[in-house]
């Protein structure tokens, strides 16, 4: 990759100070960097985790899966127990629910657990569940504000969000045309015809880069084979990053082939840069939304709480951070299941288990 350093404004005189113009285009130079290697972080260190995952993670959920389906079932047999309270049989049997819907969750045709939460519930997993999409499309339209139709068709979270989704779309492109046909039936402001010229000149902009690369590069006009094969690869860069309106590769490669240096750039008269600018902000923020959803993308795929603002080169730290966790469940677990041979232990665990559910509904309730 081109060093783009050399792309930055650089005064030809030391004592001369950059125009605001131009500090922004070194800013934005900087930060589009900064992201390219954010992003290519992101894209290696996923793979490494993946494989460290499969290795540390994945037999550590299978036994804490296990260990969990082995607690559901003996707090169901602790309930058989004499001596407990109305509130503590409350609690035991919504902790055996909440446990075995977790479970079913990830494997639905456990036969048993649906046995043990029906037992406990007040009806069956397959209906508690169609309850519980409803309920939450029904939460969705509210805070949305979205019609999302019948309820046909909605079997899985993941089909209730596949629904949004068309919806959202369908919302948005419908928001779109009405604006645009306000527009086109009112007279454009003077604000409004100045941003599409502002626009157009950039993009008009970037054409200039390209067609001055496409002159040098056209690899019809060199006669060495060698040379040509270059050139030829270097025009499918070009033509690429045109047609992504990529205007920092186009200026990359002009750096590459010669066509522009520091002292290039510093020439480069105000409107110029400024129209550069608005294409490289436009890059930035792409950049940013594309690391945002490779970033949303890994903590789907893991199981990890969106929005926590990983760092791609500390994925090894969080991989270690998730195993002490996961190995502190299990131990957690494990001793939960001893303890429900002592009653009055018993009886002091559920009285903070019941704060901790009460907490989580707490949390969970839209309208606090």
């Amino acid at each position: 990759m081109t060093d783009l350093a050399a792309i930055r404004i650089v005064p030809a005189d030391p004592a001369a100070k950059l125009t605001p113009e131009q500090k922004r285009f070194n800013t934005l130079i900087r930060q589009i960097e900064q992201s390219r290697k954010t992003l290519a972080a992101w894209q290696d260190n996923i793979v490494l985790y993946a494989k460290a995952h499969a290795q540390v993670h994945a037999p550590l959920l299978e036994e804490q899966q296990a260990l969990q389906r082995r607690w559901a079932f003996a707090l169901d047999s602790a309930l058989a127990r004499k001596g407990w309270t109305r509130t503590e049989r409350e609690t035991m049997r919504e902790l055996v629910c909440n446990a075995a819907a977790e479970l079913l969750q990830a494997n639905d045709d456990d036969a048993e657990l649906k046995a043990l939460f029906a037992r406990h519930a007040d009806v069956d997993f397959d209906t508690d569940r169609a309850q519980a999409l409803l309920a939450m499309k029904d939460l969705a339209e509210l805070a949305t504000g979205l019609d999302l139709g019948d309820d046909e068709g909605i079997a899985s979270e993941e089909d209730l969000m596949q629904r949004m989704h068309q919806q959202m779309q369908a919302h948005t492109q419908a928001a779109d045309a009405e604006q645009e046909a306000k527009s086109s039936r009112s007279r454009k402001s003077a604000a409004q015809q100045r941003r599409e010229a502002e626009a157009q000149q950039a993009t008009q902009s970037v054409r200039e880069v390209f067609r001055k690369l496409a002159s040098a590069l056209h690899p019809d006009r060199e006669t060495d084979a060698e040379q040509r094969t270059i050139k030829t690869a270097l025009m499918q860069r070009a033509n690429q990053a045109y047609e992504n309106n990529d205007l920092l590769t186009l200026l990359e490669l002009q750096l590459q082939i010669e066509q522009v240096d520091a002292g290039h750039m510093a020439n480069a008269d105000t409107k110029r840069v400024k129209h550069y600018n608005k294409v490289l902000a436009e890059q930035l923020a792409e950049l940013k939304t594309e690391i945002g959803q490779v970033e949303f993308g890994f903590c789907m795929d893991f199981g990890l709480a969106p929005g926590r603002g990983l760092n791609p080169l500390k994925l090894g730290a969080q991989l270690a951070h998730e195993t002490r966790r996961l190995r502190f469940e299990l131990a957690e677990m494990a001793r939960e299941i001893s303890l429900l041979g002592d009653v009055a232990a018993t009886k002091r665990w559920l009285k903070l288990a019941r704060q901790r559910l009460a907490d989580d509904a707490l949390d969970m309730d839209p309208f606090f």
